[in-house]
């Protein structure tokens, strides 16, 4: 896996020397474009840690398939169905990992919670 890139927050893109714009802020808002509470964006911040500290320890099948739950929990604009799958995906693989995903899948429910208005 030597090589392999992963990202998590934000991106900056800059091209050329001047008016350089692109900034992503990779913010979990609800689908309809209003910004995410401080509450929900911190919560999110503190899973996306965890997952970077549990993706280490994964096999590389487990590691790929949490690759592929980021963007629906990073990006924000999906659909709350898509959003929850991805945290149920993350939720599965973490409590497969024995007491090293135990965080994760407290992480999760946190993130479900806020999303619920729980």
């Amino acid at each position: 896996m030597s090589g392999d890139n992963y990202h998590f927050g934000d991106s900056v893109s800059m091209y050329g020397g001047t008016g350089n714009q692109g900034v992503v802020h990779n913010t979990f808002g609800s689908s309809g474009g209003e910004a995410a509470s401080p509450a929900l964006h911190e919560a999110v911040q503190e899973l996306l840690r965890l997952l970077g500290e549990l993706r280490e320890q994964l096999p590389p099948a487990d590691a790929r398939m949490l690759d592929d739950s980021l963007p629906a929990l990073t990006d924000g604009s999906g659909a709350p169905e898509e959003r929850h799958r991805a945290l149920m995906a993350v939720a599965g693989i973490a409590a497969s990992v024995s007491t090293v995903g135990g965080p994760v899948v407290e992480a999760v429910r946190k993130v479900l919670d806020l999303l619920s208005g729980s």
